[in-house]
């Protein structure tokens, strides 16, 4: 049996969906946390510069979107089929290009241009993404792929968990993407890990943390 190793900030962020598939699969792994200084210091030892990274048997893999697919396919949430497996693969990368807006809201300093940016993102990419997320969770009766849990669901569930939590109502007119957040949420093992996760220490991450 392999051993896990996993390396983020003490934050969700990118690691969680990866935490998440941990706990549901009940798959024990060395859930590791570094602190701004400890990224400075290992970071020239990472394979890009980046975080999270997970030590495999020893072997560093980086790259949160890669690590998450490969785990779901060894644990079998990739959905029924190679077309489920697909599907998969098309939600998680949308939902990396819907949270591109935010990122380059988080790094632009100029009042002015943030808050052009701002009224975009909640006007017109919000708006455009989610209400397509909920028809397709509303069509698969509350999950994100086919009929079962698959790791898109994770994904869906801590990105837009996270969003809600910084934009308080932002889903309420999507009702099926909040009912899978709580459905989610209250799988056992989520549910139990939800319940003994760290509490996160927000900072500022430095440029380069990490990229799916």
């Amino acid at each position: 049996m392999s051993s896990y190793k996993l390396i983020y900030f003490d934050l969700t962020g990118r690691a969680e969906p990866i935490r998440y598939i941990f706990a549901y699969c009940n798959q024990p792994y060395e859930d590791v946390r570094v602190s701004r200084e400890q990224w400075h210091e290992i970071k020239k030892d990472t394979p890009f510069g980046q975080i999270p990274i997970l030590e495999i048997d020893g072997k560093p893999v980086a790259q949160s979107n890669a690590i998450a697919r490969y785990l779901a396919r060894q644990f079998k949430l990739t959905g029924k089929d190679e077309w489920e497996a697909l599907q998969c693969d098309v939600l998680i990368d949308t939902i990396s290009d819907f949270q591109q807006g935010s990122r380059k809201l988080f790094l632009e300093s100029d009042p002015e241009k943030k808050e052009a940016l701002k009224k975009k993102i909640y006007e017109e990419e919000y708006p455009f993404y989610l209400s397509r997320f909920n028809s397709i969770v509303d069509k698969n009766g509350g999950f994100a792929v086919g009929s079962q849990t698959t790791w898109a669901d994770f994904v869906f569930a801590t990105t837009l968990s996270s969003i809600e939590k910084r934009n308080a109502g932002v889903l309420k007119p999507y009702p099926a993407l909040t009912n899978l957040i709580e459905r989610v949420h209250n799988l056992p093992a989520i549910k139990k890990w939800l319940e003994i996760r760290p509490v996160e220490k927000p900072m500022m991450p430095p440029p380069g943390h990490g990229k799916k």
